[in-house]
């Protein structure tokens, strides 16, 4: 038996649930300053997984909202107080982004679905050019809501996952899903089959990918560059 845990609070739960079961997991953040394993190379006790890129990429989530809306000079990065460990990571590494970027990033709050509206209002009120959604499992959950909010508001917003597009979002940009899952399901088949998770290095998924709601971006009146619409994986339009 193994157990494949997606998220970061499920893995800190499984890993303190059990010493014994062995747990594949997949993550967005370090694993090491987690505590889920020891060190990428030896993971140790029952615990390995997946590490995606997707945090060394986000502050290049503000690069392209600035590369799609050139004349802006402050964007906002939209954070969940409640999750230290990624907004701690996510808020250092945008705001030196925007510093080697000669740009203002004002971080704005929400750690529940009714702080939702306020913070578009405020986006608004403060005229930033766009906004970037910072990772984690809560904003993954509402990233509908939130693209149909951008929407409403016309704010150009920039996150994690494709799902955030479909609904309506302008961009994506992060490590690929389908390669974490693919990697986790071959490590879970090979446990299954006698190996142990210790001997298991954690494997650095490097697969990243971009898409772009064309039909969005029209109706924010923003020409998407040549050099994003090449490099995109996908535009819905």
């Amino acid at each position: 038996m193994s157990v494949i845990v997606t998220n970061t609070p499920a893995n800190l739960v499984a890993k303190a649930a059990t010493s014994t079961i062995p747990i594949v997991f997949t993550t967005a953040s370090d694993p090491v300053k987690l505590g889920l394993v020891a060190s990428l190379d030896r993971p140790g006790g029952n615990v390995t997984g997946v590490a995606s890129v997707s945090a060394e990429v986000a502050p290049k989530r503000l690069a392209f909202l600035h590369e799609l809306i050139p004349a802006a000079t402050s964007f906002a990065l939209l954070v969940n107080p409640n999750d230290s460990l990624v907004t701690e990571v996510g808020s250092r590494e945008m705001e030196l982004a925007a510093r080697r970027l000669g740009l203002e990033l004002r971080v704005l709050q929400a750690s529940a679905e009714r702080d939702f509206e306020q913070v578009f209002a405020n986006i608004v009120q403060l005229r930033a050019g766009g906004l970037i959604i910072n990772t984690g499992t809560f904003f993954t959950n509402h990233s509908e809501q939130l693209a149909a909010l951008a929407l409403r508001y016309s704010v150009p917003a920039i996150f994690q996952f494709r799902r955030f597009v479909a609904a309506g979002g302008l961009a994506s940009y992060s490590g690929s899903s389908t390669e974490n899952y693919r990697l986790a399901g071959d490590y879970a088949g090979r446990i299954l089959k006698g190996e142990k998770p210790a001997n298991l290095p954690v494997q650095q998924s490097t697969k990243i990918e971009l898409f772009i709601n064309l039909k969005t971006a029209k109706a924010f009146g923003i020409t998407v560059p040549k050099t994003l619409l090449v490099a995109a994986d996908e535009i819905i339009e």
